[in-house]
């Protein structure tokens, strides 16, 4: 890899995560959104049925965000105890417990998800024409540079 290469890795990395925390800090508040950790978000995300999440267990959750079995059973606790996921026996399989979004947890994120639209239409609304048409164009390639930090391939 050359040094262009080099830089526009290091830029992009130094770019992402300011970024995302200034789009979650805004929808927030815009959204009058309580602060939610990020670890919860991320097990939100993975429960959303657009993830083909809708209904997992804890060990698919566990896998799926690439973390401990006893970190995701912590962060469940929480999350039910704040409302926003409930366990229950799976259908056909009562031995087996899943666990869904709340109807709180999917109001919360379709909140969210709105805000953060109208953030990001609104902020692309300030660049020049061919800056905004370089994001829209870039966006499918950012979803499979995502699918590839996480392993997996689209």
């Amino acid at each position: 890899m050359g040094d262009s290469a080099g830089d526009a890795e290091g830029r992009l990395a130094a770019v992402i995560s300011p970024l995302r925390r200034t789009l979650l800090a805004a929808a927030r508040e815009r959204g009058d959104l309580p602060d939610i950790p990020d670890a919860q978000i991320e097990v939100v995300r993975a429960l959303l049925p657009t993830s083909g999440g809708a209904e997992r267990g804890p060990a698919e959750l566990a896998e799926a965000l690439h973390l401990n079995r006893s970190t995701v059973s912590n962060l469940l606790g929480a999350m039910e105890a704040d409302g926003l996921v409930e366990r229950r026996r799976a259908e056909g399989d009562g031995r087996r417990v899943v666990v869904v979004l709340s109807a709180r947890a999917l109001d919360l994120f379709g909140r969210f998800d709105q805000a953060a639209g109208e953030l990001l239409r609104d902020a692309l609304e300030t660049l020049d024409p061919g800056d905004r048409a370089a994001v829209t164009a870039a966006v499918p390639a950012l979803e499979r540079l995502a699918a590839a930090l996480r392993g997996g391939t689209r």
